[in-house]
């Protein structure tokens, strides 16, 4: 409904006549010792059938009080809506680091990929994520490319990324990625990641290919040793992972060592 039909149709549902309000708003401005609270009755006329008309703040906070609704209500009328500013001030000063009021839409999908996991100690792909009917789940909808997109998880026992990627982390495969790429690259950061399907399970880690060898190369603070596939009969690429989100402590832990068990 545009805004001004919403303002008279909200003065209508408060069964309040035109001069009424000019009345009333009158009353508002002597008190307030101001005119600009004051609203005329051709003011008034204007603002509910000229869609480009706006009230001043002054007028808008007589509008409040005379139709006893929350001044920041009829702010969103006019799209204003004040629980949005840190949203924009995001947006107007990206540079910054700061304190998030809600949980980014990142945060909401690992909640939501948490109810997936049937055996946490093991690395696992993720079952496609549909969305639900009710749209409460927006989880395939974050990423542009959702039909090439799959989760996986970071079993708790696989330590074959570790740090960069710890244990109990989820990661996003772009399934198109599921050949090797020679990247030129300046840092561990740049080098690809790849999730791998073996015959008894999954892997997450920077690969090679030698021959009909596929290498598993553990990051190189990682417990765990280079591992050998041939491929594409026992490890086949799902795809490259393209983001995670990992733990920062160690699950189940309440400090950072690294661990010393490995079962590779």
């Amino acid at each position: 409904m545009p805004t001004n039909q919403n303002l008279k149709a909200l003065r209508d549902s408060r069964n309040i006549t035109v001069r009424e309000v000019e009345l009333e708003s009158r009353r508002i401005a002597e008190a307030k010792g101001d005119k600009r609270f004051y609203i005329s009755n051709a003011r008034l006329t204007q603002l509910e059938n000229d869609p480009s008309s706006e009230p001043s703040l002054w007028k808008l906070f007589s509008l409040s009080a005379i139709y006893n609704v929350r001044f920041t209500e009829l702010m969103r009328f006019y799209n204003l809506d004040t629980d949005k500013t840190d949203e924009y001030n995001a947006i107007a000063t990206p540079g910054g680091t700061r304190l998030l009021p809600d949980m980014p839409h990142a945060y909401r999908t690992t909640e939501f990929l948490k109810d997936l996991i049937k055996m946490p100690e093991k690395t696992t792909l993720l079952p496609r994520l549909v969305p639900s009917v009710d749209d409460k789940s927006d989880v395939a909808k974050l990423d542009g490319d959702s039909q090439f997109t799959s989760y996986g998880y970071i079993g708790l026992d696989d330590f074959t990324m570790y740090p960069l990627i710890r244990p109990g982390s989820f990661v996003w495969l772009d399934t198109r990625q599921n050949k090797l790429r020679l990247i030129a690259r300046r840092t561990e950061y740049e080098r690809p990641v790849y999730f791998v399907e073996l015959r008894d399970g999954y892997s997450c880690a920077w690969c090679e290919l030698q021959g009909n060898q596929l290498l598993l190369i553990p990051h190189h603070s990682s417990p765990v040793s280079i591992r050998r596939f041939t491929h594409p009969k026992e490890a086949e690429i799902v795809g490259r992972v393209v983001k995670f989100s990992t733990p920062w402590v160690d699950q189940g832990s309440g400090d950072s060592e690294t661990p010393k068990r490995q079962k590779h």
